[in-house]
């Protein structure tokens, strides 16, 4: 699972990895953690403007019968080719997530929050986690207003070795290079759905724990 996040890298980092056309976001505060609910930037195809970055909120949202309704923040790799909530969004409309850093909990007590990343000459080099979207309208509170936005989820697969020490379940599909990325963006969906896999181990490190968030500075090295 993914349920926490961060991003502290600016835009014009964003800019020159991942190659968007088009800013939505404008000078963005830099966010050491995201959580459901929360809005972000995305990088998605506009049929206007080309690659663009834009602001969603993170959650899919399930309505419930006479109570509030339920936020799905992570699908399956194995469950959105074959489910309707997930299918059409990731035929349709995938994106990229721009990330520093993402959180598990261990399933012991006490609980405690680890913060993944990649290893490099940067504290916090930046990737991008595999979303998929929909525009969404309705209420999230049974007696709340009519609300109007995009939302975000994000794709999650089986852990590799370094994510499974903490968390055995699952651990989000993670996109690094720019092939993969544009294959993410404009491939069919089988291509895409191949880029679903533990991103490898060697390659990240705990960069962080014991803090519900990660503001980049402080490296720890396991």
């Amino acid at each position: 699972m993914c349920n926490a996040r961060t991003l502290t890298s600016n835009v014009e980092a964003i800019r020159q990895q991942f190659r968007f056309d088009s800013n939505r976001v404008g000078n963005m505060p830099l966010m050491p953690s995201i959580w459901p609910g929360q809005d972000s930037p995305v990088i998605r195809n506009d049929a206007q403007d080309g690659r663009t970055l834009e602001t969603m909120n993170w959650g899919f949202v399930l309505p419930q019968k006479g109570k509030a309704a339920k936020r799905v923040t992570n699908a399956r790799d194995d469950k959105i080719m074959s489910s309707p909530f997930w299918r059409n969004s990731f035929e349709e409309r995938r994106c990229l997530v721009p990330t520093s850093s993402f959180c598990e909990w261990n399933a012991g007590k006490p609980k405690v929050p680890h913060w993944f990343g990649l290893k490099g000459a940067e504290p916090r080099p930046l990737f991008a986690l595999a979303g998929i979207w929909r525009g969404w309208r309705g209420k999230l509170k049974a007696d709340g207003e009519d609300l109007e936005m995009a939302v975000v989820a994000i794709v999650t697969t089986r852990p590799n070795t370094l994510v499974a020490s903490v968390h055995p379940a699952r651990m989000p599909v993670m996109l690094l290079e720019s092939e993969d990325c544009d294959t993410w963006l404009d491939g069919s969906p089988q291509q895409a759905l191949e880029l679903a896999r533990p991103f490898p181990a060697e390659a990240m490190a705990i960069v962080a724990k014991g803090e519900t968030h990660d503001d980049g500075v402080d490296v720890l090295v396991e």
